[in-house]
């Protein structure tokens, strides 16, 4: 294995952990919790799953992989409950489902030549490596901050890292 190979793998299974893990707190959720705010400079748990789609589309399938930049950014935080954005958050959920999974085969067949690449993305010049950096550290943040909101709205311990836990410890821990 290569430095390159793994961090290819380990960027593509890191966004695969994480989207376990929201989609697990998304089924603990109200759809009134998934539009709740705590002001309007919050965000609710539907504009971060929008939000966190509309980056790695832009960001890797755009900036890396060539498909067409259809973003619209700003429409990611104006919306304010599925009946105005139209999707309720099995929608979101299988939207960004499904562009995770592309964006991980995409990451996953890139060939270590390609990260060194140069890319305009959102405005910036970037490496292919720098943007599978940002796009993993972005969705990792985001997805750190539903967890959070989910602990909050529901009052329980989600159980990730019970394996840690003298208690409840595991056999083989999960990274």
């Amino acid at each position: 294995m290569t430095v390159a190979s793994e961090f290819l793998a380990f960027s593509a299974d890191k966004l695969a952990q994480l989207l376990g893990r929201i989609e697990i707190c998304a089924g603990e959720l109200t759809p009134e919790q998934v539009w709740a705010r705590g002001s309007e400079s919050e965000n609710a748990v539907g504009n971060l799953l929008i939000h966190l789609n509309g980056n790695l589309r832009q960001w890797m399938l755009h900036g890396v992989g060539g498909y067409p930049d259809q973003r619209d950014r700003d429409s990611e935080f104006a919306a304010r409950d599925e009946t105005i954005d139209g999707a309720a958050a099995a929608e979101l959920l299988d939207r960004l489902r499904a562009t995770v999974e592309e964006v991980a085969g995409l990451i996953r067949s890139l060939p270590a030549a390609r990260l060194l690449e140069r890319r305009a993305i959102q405005g910036y010049e970037v490496t292919v490596l720098s943007a599978i950096y940002h796009v993993v550290e972005h969705f990792s943040g985001h997805a750190f901050q539903i967890f959070l909101l989910t602990k909050q709205f529901t009052g329980q311990d989600l159980g990730f890292y019970a394996h840690l836990s003298s208690k409840t410890a595991r056999l083989s821990p999960q990274p």
